[in-house]
């Protein structure tokens, strides 16, 4: 029979010596934070070059706009009383066409430089408040010459309606569908500037 001291001598040993060669149970592996970091870099990256290129679509829609409105009120002339010049109404409506081109016109510019060259002509916070101020006055004068040229225009088709008060109407229709692309082009103005970092 073997002696009980040696029996419990060799479970003492056999117990330690079982496990100091069991291999962890959980080893810890850095690549998937590392991919998932990675992840949401592109995510990120692809987020901001679709608003980008939105934001562009949306100015060269406020640019065609602008202009089909301003050179719609310029050729407004038909003689006598219909002459858009005759009446303050359209020469502001004019006046905020003329604006509206000049500022989508070289905002587009300007983004497509910044998409094609991949270079900035302003620093990034700069010209999220820039975008963002520029659409929001722009916006604001164009509705507000909509709204002082429609009122005008109703009261002349109620007596007459002829081809100077179509002209009228066509044009304060692309001012208001250019308020229409420049407030959507605000809105993504205002996402980019609160997402810039101000630290």
């Amino acid at each position: 029979m073997s002696n009980p001291d040696e029996a419990a001598t060799h479970n003492g040993d056999a117990g330690p010596s079982a496990t100091a060669f069991t291999p962890p149970a959980y080893v810890e592996n850095p690549t998937p934070a590392l991919g998932f970091g990675v992840s949401s870099i592109t995510r990120r990256w692809k987020r901001e070059d679709l608003f980008n290129k939105g934001s562009l679509i949306a100015r060269g829609f406020a640019f065609l706009l602008s202009l089909l409105s301003f050179i719609i009120t310029a050729s407004n002339k038909h003689g006598d009383w219909r002459n858009f010049d005759n009446y303050e109404e359209y020469r502001y409506l004019l006046a905020i066409a003329i604006l509206s081109t000049l500022y989508t016109g070289i905002q587009v510019l300007i983004h497509v430089t910044a998409l094609w060259n991949v270079k900035q002509i302003l620093n990034q916070r700069i010209s999220a408040m820039v975008d963002f101020v520029g659409d929001q006055v722009m916006s604001y004068l164009l509705i507000s010459s909509v709204s002082a040229a429609i009122p005008l225009t109703n009261r002349m088709r109620e007596g007459q309606d002829n081809a100077f008060t179509d002209s009228s109407a066509s044009a304060i229709s692309m001012s208001f569908f250019a308020f229409l692309t420049l407030a959507i082009s605000a809105v993504v103005s205002g996402y980019k500037l609160s997402t810039q970092s101000y630290i």
